[in-house]
């Protein structure tokens, strides 16, 4: 018994031993860190507000560094608090802080709460006062950190001996992010709501209220389920609002949230610019940066866009393009680096706030003859001349799974023999036809996927195909024709170079990879073939450039769209020109009977590569190697499409005048047709 009482006393020692040491240590603890506390109070400094506004901005650079633009540059108009309504400031404290009045600027509640959460591996957060909000949206940082919380807790006692409550709720009031590029209850209220906050009723208070916790979770306008978690708050704040005493509980017998108007483009900035913006964003969402990381993330974005090539492209469009034209014309241009896929110049349109589609990159056009370089390339590869020899007669039919596929000429000129080479210059669809026919739609829709054409644009493998009658975007056409220029190398485009933070360190950066796609020697034939496009066929608007340059028009059936798509060594750009209604034709813009690829797209595919390229070095393209020359050099190679059996010539050689809208040093080119295998197809230009 007696040993039994000596170690049960031993136990009873060593426990309050121990307690002892925690308390010692807890006492410690508690000292070093209000030691720490003091120290901190006074030697953290409430820094300049209007300081942080200006540095948090995300800024977009041109690739040379240089600023164009800013996502989340302060979008605020300041309001006193006697002007914000009494039902918003109360619907403001019934979501984020009932007691704002009666506690303190830090709540300790809110403080285990986060270092709980810290403790479970989840970032510092959760449980702010309002003037811990103030103190972290005005001075601080968005950082998940120790030391940026505990800088907010001195910032926010700070100013709460600074500052009176209605002070510290004012400046937050007009503060705070509601998501849509707007701060402060002024502007939040212009966005969601489309009047001025003094105008909001109890019901439109108790909506932003509810938005500000976190916009990107709660703004129906930004993504599936935002709705119903909006819902959701909207009657939390409506029942602390009654709880509170500051609403009528009559006002919960119907829950039902006021209608929030669509998202508007208002806080991006207006005209040619900001598709650049709208553009680059997009990316950056993809590549993981949020809506709000960008508003307030101080991030800098180099781009690939190219300042010179960018003002180039805008004032190519306002020296070119047709002085009247209908107010659904739409013109897009985009140009691309070969060989890196750099997205260096894009013209989405006059101005992003008055239509937010960007005819480079979301507008699609039939792409007409802009396609008949990938049956080219597909022949080459076959190893088919362009010295071969075809007919040139129109109309010609061919057989399309047995149906009867007629094809005629643009202005139903009809030639003679002529080589592939000349029925390129001439753009003539009698004998791209045949030829797409004989390397194979799928061939040619083979091709066109590995220079640049995506799987979204979609190509169904018939006769047609080679005529364009699939509809893509400008920057599609563009890249394809930059792995033309790179002598066959692709690259996927892409615009964002590099995403840094406000401290130097590096986020992102890209990597382009370029993949060789086709053989130097079928690319050197490609390109020797489109360079003669240029000196003496349907592209000669853009001999003005004055260096070596290829290239191809395309103008679909019933002058629906022009193209004109081209490149030198350095850079390979698009111009497409389409209206809305894909029924509805150019025909008659610009005073002009036929509107070609070859006439105001070419042009401003001329001036801007004058501009985008001026101090560049001239440099030459890679002379041709004349594949399966020696096999063909005889000439004797008529047709070698065979005409189906049971279907005869229907050529008819009566030439047309060419339209008086282009006058070319050789006759008019073939516009695109339409699938249908049984119509008079003609594609052109």
């Amino acid at each position: 018994m007696a040993k039994s009482s000596r170690g049960s006393g031993r136990k009873v020692s060593i426990k309050r031993l121990a307690l002892r040491w925690l308390i010692f240590l807890g006492g410690l603890g508690f000292f070093a860190g209000s030691v720490l506390l003091v120290f901190s109070y006074f030697t953290v400094q409430i820094p300049d507000p209007n300081s942080y506004v200006t540095s948090q901005a995300t800024i977009l650079t041109y690739d040379d560094g240089s600023e164009f633009a800013r996502i989340g540059a302060q979008n605020r108009t300041s309001v006193p608090l006697g002007k914000i309504p009494l039902d918003l400031r109360h619907a403001v404290l019934a979501a984020e802080n009932r007691n704002f009045y009666s506690e303190h600027a830090i709540s300790p509640t809110g403080i285990i709460r986060a270092l709980f959460n810290m403790a479970r591996g989840g970032g510092v957060q959760g449980g702010s006062t309002i003037t811990q909000q103030y103190a972290k949206t005005a001075f601080l940082t968005p950082d998940q950190t120790i030391k940026r919380k505990i800088k907010e807790l001195i910032i926010a006692i700070k100013l709460e001996n600074t500052m009176t409550k209605d002070e510290i709720l004012e400046n937050y009031l007009n503060t705070i992010y509601f998501g849509r590029g707007a701060y402060g209850v002024e502007t939040a209220s212009q966005m969601y709501f489309g009047k001025s906050v003094r105008d909001l009723t109890l019901r439109q208070s108790a909506v932003l209220a509810s938005v500000l916790r976190s916009p990107g979770y709660y703004d129906p306008g930004l993504r599936d389920g935002n709705a119903e978690r909006l819902a959701a708050r909207y009657r939390y704040t409506l029942r602390g609002m009654v709880s509170a005493g500051w609403a009528d509980k009559e006002i919960l017998k119907n829950l039902e949230m006021p209608v929030v108007q669509p998202r508007s483009s208002t806080g991006i900035l207006a005209g040619p610019k900001g598709y650049l913006v709208a553009a680059v964003q997009k990316e950056l969402n993809k590549l993981g940066f949020s809506d709000e990381k960008l508003m307030v993330g101080g991030l800098r974005v180099r781009t690939t866009l190219n300042r010179k090539a960018q003002q180039a492209a805008v004032l190519a469009v306002a020296k070119e393009a047709p002085k009247k034209a209908p107010d659904d014309l739409h013109i897009g241009l985009a140009a691309v680096r070969p060989g890196t896929g750099a997205i260096l110049a894009m013209y989405g349109g006059p101005d992003y706030v008055e239509r937010q589609l960007n005819n480079a990159t979301q507008g699609i056009a039939q792409a007409g003859s802009s396609f008949k370089p990938f049956a080219l390339a597909a022949a080459l590869e076959a190893g088919i001349s362009i010295d071969t020899v075809w007919s040139g007669k129109s109309p010609q039919t061919f057989d399309d799974k047995g149906k009867p596929y007629v094809v005629s000429n643009y202005g139903k000129k009809s030639f003679n023999n002529l080589t592939l080479l000349e029925a390129t210059e001439k753009s003539v669809n009698t004998v791209y036809v045949p030829l797409g026919i004989a390397v194979g739609p799928e061939k040619v829709i083979d091709v066109a996927r590995r220079a640049g054409i995506p799987d979204q644009v979609e190509m169904v493998p018939t006769p047609s195909v080679v005529l364009g009658v699939a509809s893509p975007h400008v920057l599609d056409v563009a890249n394809a024709y930059a792995t033309f220029a790179a002598q066959g190398v692709y690259a996927k485009p892409f615009l964002v170079v590099e995403v840094g933070n406000r401290n130097g360190g590096v986020l992102y950066k890209a990597n382009p990879q370029g993949q060789e796609v086709f053989s130097k020697e079928v690319m050197a034939d490609l390109t020797y073939t489109l360079q003669n496009v240029v000196k003496f066929g349907s592209g000669f608007a853009a001999l003005k450039l004055g260096r070596p340059a290829a290239g191809k028009t395309g103008t679909s059936q019933e002058n629906s769209s022009a193209w004109w798509n081209g490149y030198t060594p350095q850079i390979a750009a698009s111009v497409a020109f389409y209206r809305d209604d894909a029924t509805k034709s150019l025909r008659g813009i610009g005073g002009m009977t036929t509107l070609t690829g070859g006439s105001f797209p070419a042009r401003i595919w001329t001036e801007f590569m004058k501009g985008a390229l001026k101090g560049e070095p001239v440099l030459d393209f890679p002379d041709p190697v004349f594949i399966g020359e020696d096999a063909l050099a005889d000439g004797s190679i008529y047709n070698i499409i065979p005409r189906p059996p049971g279907f005869e010539d229907t050529a008819q050689p009566a030439p047309v005048t060419p339209t008086p809208s282009q006058s070319p040093p050789s006759a008019s080119p073939s516009p695109t047709p339409s699938a249908s295998p049984s119509s008079s197809n003609k594609s052109g230009n």
